[in-house]
């Protein structure tokens, strides 16, 4: 039995996954972000906690039998989000998360000082990555980065107060800019730029590694047994993947969750920084991948939602699915940068807007806008996969917004590529968790990464894709007419 936690922005998730790949139990808690500034993100690390803990006494609740044969633990979470520690690890402040817009000067900064970045890393700075948001600490809250002994990536912060060890794992550590992520160690020269070293880092391992054991009191408190393993793990979209078995080159998917994200596995590390795409280390060993990241898609569809006064998200994408086919072609243009962008622009002072309304338009014609606006965004980011493994055939899709049969397909118009939906795609980070926790116990890569079953095949309309390139040529253009006021 094994038990995959997945920290995300919006939800704190668990999943336990027996040794025949079956789910047995999820448990999910909420969070909220807190926006102080514009620019800001944060969340405080207490409720990551809270939040944990209530998924366990779910799980407690419901499966105490599972628990009882608990075997080991995966984590997975959210990328590049600062937290900041003093000498007794208690924490310093809220934590700044991935989509933390503050830091651009810091981005120039950092790129100044060490002018091999990109090579070492492997990708541009950006906002979003932990090692400017150091740097705006140490620039604008002098005395607190004084008191900084440690950071830590979200994840590897449930991580210290589960086992009591300061561990991260490759994929996560990547996104960080601090490692040097051909060699998947830390570069001192990087540290060093942000006034950091080796000290102020937690321990690396393989995301298939056991990295730490299960604090005693917890497993007593949990009803786990003694001595229960918690694997490196792995960042969200590096989890997503092992979650859905795409760890071989040239296998990838389209994420549509809270952020937007293309991504590919590969067998060497390729970094493409020039058009904002990221290469990261992969959850394991001697595994890299690409990643394209857009910084609104689900949440885009969320605060649409909000705005328009729908009821939720789905009803949202129900109306836009009524639009007609004919009023599509002359719906509004929407740029869907609500907290910037990164791929491929690295901007992060790009906004939002809807663009063409006349008095014609309704709500319905700005909600299929946005949904639409969002496919735009994700067909920029494959067009900058610039991959050495062989060319794309298909994508799987996983994410939240997945569960929309309607947005899926016309996401695969967008993109001109088959998705294929398999089981489970939901809760692929969490999953993906718990396969790295089974392969930290010593099974198999075959035994483990096997592609889940598939549960349906979108396939592009060939007419529907050329009226969608019309509109996405224009889409381009509308950014960049609007670029130089921003």
């Amino acid at each position: 039995m094994f038990l995959g936690l997945d920290l995300g922005t919006s939800e704190l998730k668990a999943l336990l996954l027996n040794d025949q790949h079956q789910v047995l139990a999820t448990a999910r808690m909420p969070l909220t972000v807190q926006r102080p500034q514009a620019l800001w993100s944060e969340q405080d690390p207490a409720s990551w906690w809270q939040a944990l803990e209530h998924v366990m006494e779910t799980l407690q609740r419901e499966q105490p039998q599972a628990l009882a044969r608990l075997e080991g633990v995966g984590l997975s979470g959210q990328m590049h989000g600062a937290v900041l520690l003093d000498a007794q690890d208690a924490v310093l402040r809220p934590a700044i998360l991935w989509n933390d817009g503050r830091s651009g000067a810091q981005c120039e900064e950092l790129t100044a000082q060490v002018p091999d970045l990109a090579r070492i890393t492997g990708n541009l700075a950006m906002p979003g990555f932990t090692a400017p948001k150091l740097l705006w600490v140490r620039a604008n809250e002098p005395a607190l980065f004084a008191q900084t002994r440690r950071v830590l990536l979200p994840k590897d912060w449930l991580r210290l107060q589960l086992t009591g060890e300061a561990v991260s794992d490759m994929s996560d550590a990547a996104g960080t800019l601090w490692l040097d992520t051909g060699r998947r160690d830390w570069s001192d020269a990087v540290l060093a730029a942000c006034g950091l070293d080796r000290s102020h880092m937690p321990r690396l391992v393989e995301g298939s590694a056991v990295s730490a054991y299960l604090t005693p009191a917890l497993c007593r408190r949990w009803g786990l047994p003694d001595r229960v393993p918690v694997a490196g793990g792995a960042g969200d979209n590096a989890a997503s993947a092992v979650g859905m078995g795409l760890v071989r080159p040239g296998q990838g998917f389209v994420s549509l969750g809270t952020s937007g994200v293309v991504f590919v596995s590969g067998a060497r590390f390729a970094p493409n920084p020039a058009q904002g795409l990221h290469a990261f280390c992969h959850a394991l060993p001697d595994r890299w991948h690409q990643m394209s990241v857009m910084l609104s898609a689900a949440s885009a569809v969320t605060w649409a939602a909000k705005q328009l006064a729908f009821a939720d998200e789905a009803s949202l994408l129900a109306a836009a699915a009524q639009l007609p086919e004919t009023d599509r072609r002359t719906a509004p243009l929407f740029l869907p940068y609500l907290s910037g962008e990164r791929t491929p622009h690295n901007q992060p002072l790009a906004t939002a807007t809807w663009f063409g309304m006349t008095a014609a338009h309704g709500r319905e014609a700005l909600a299929y806008a946005v949904a639409e606006g969002v496919a735009f965004g994700l067909r920029d980011g494959l067009q900058t996969l610039g991959t050495p493994e062989p060319a794309l055939q298909s994508l799987s899709l996983v994410g939240g917004g997945a569960r929309d049969a309607w947005w899926a397909q016309l996401l695969a118009d967008a993109l001109g590529l088959p998705l294929t939906l398999h089981e489970g795609a939901e809760t692929g980070a969490a999953l993906g968790a718990a396969r790295l926790a089974w392969l930290a116990c010593g099974a198999s890569l075959d035994e483990v990464c096997t592609m889940p079953p598939v549960s349906r095949v979108f396939v592009p309309d060939a007419a529907r894709h050329t009226a969608l390139s019309l509109r996405h040529a224009r889409f381009q253009a509308l950014y960049r007419a609007l670029s130089a006021s921003f």
